[in-house]
C-alpha cells in the first residue's frame, strides 16, 4: 500500500510539472521555459523536475507529446468529415492551419525544440509523429494509386512540409507570408495544383 501511494504521489507530481510547463509554453514560448519558473509554478522544489524527467529536454518532450496528441486528434475528426480524398487533404491542410492559429507556442515548440548534440531523439517520440505522415499518405495514395510505398511516403512527407512551411510563414508573419484573408483560399489552390499532379 506504501509503495502504490508514493507511486501515486510521484504520478501526480510529474503530471503538475507537465502541466505546469506546458502552461509555460503555451503562454510564453519554448525560448521563455526555465525550469525554475516550471516548479514554482508546479508548488515543489527544483530536484523534484530532475526526478521527474531527467532533464529539461525531456520535459520538453513530453509537453510536445501532449500537444501531437491533440494535433492528431485534430486532424482525424477534421478528415473523418470528408467524402473524397481531395476532401480529405483539404481538411487535414485547414485543421493543421486552424491547429497551429489557436496553439502557436505549442505547435511552434514541436519544430523548434532540439535536443543537445549528440543525444538521439527518443523513438518513442518519433513514432509519435507519424500518424501525421500517415494521415496524408491515405487519400494520396488514392489519387495516386501507382506509387510504391516509399514514393508515396516521399510525397506525403513533401505535401506536409509544403503546407507547413506555408502556415508557417503565415504564423511569423515573414515578408514573403501570405495576407491572413488570403490563407485559406490560397492553400486549396495550391492543393488542387498539386492534386492534380498527383492524379496524373
Amino acid at each position: 500500500m506504501a509503495n502504490t501511494g508514493a507511486g501515486s504521489k510521484r504520478a501526480a507530481l510529474k503530471q503538475r510539472i507537465l502541466e505546469a510547463a506546458e502552461a509555460r509554453i503555451r503562454d510564453h514560448g519554448l525560448k521563455m521555459l526555465r525550469a525554475r519558473d516550471v516548479t514554482n509554478d508546479a508548488g515543489c522544489a527544483l530536484g523534484s523536475l530532475y526526478n521527474a524527467f531527467e532533464d529539461l529536454d525531456l520535459l520538453v518532450l513530453g509537453v510536445n507529446s501532449r500537444t501531437l496528441g491533440r494535433l492528431e486528434s485534430a486532424l482525424r475528426t477534421a478528415s473523418e468529415g470528408a467524402d473524397n480524398p481531395e476532401a480529405q487533404l483539404r481538411a487535414l491542410a485547414h485543421a493543421y492551419r486552424g491547429f497551429a492559429n489557436e496553439n502557436p507556442h505549442l505547435w511552434a515548440a514541436l519544430f523548434d525544440h532540439r535536443m543537445p548534440e549528440g543525444v538521439p531523439v527518443p523513438d518513442w517520440h518519433i513514432d509519435e509523429h507519424r500518424p501525421l505522415i500517415e494521415m496524408v499518405m491515405a487519400p494520396l495514395g488514392q489519387l495516386a494509386p501507382d506509387l510504391g510505398s516509399d514514393m508515396l511516403a516521399i510525397r506525403a512527407r513533401t505535401l506536409f512540409s509544403a503546407v507547413h512551411g506555408i502556415v508557417k510563414l503565415a504564423l511569423e508573419d515573414r515578408f514573403v507570408a501570405l495576407p491572413p484573408d488570403l490563407l485559406a483560399a490560397e492553400l486549396d489552390a495550391f492543393l488542387a495544383a498539386q492534386l492534380r499532379s498527383a492524379a496524373g
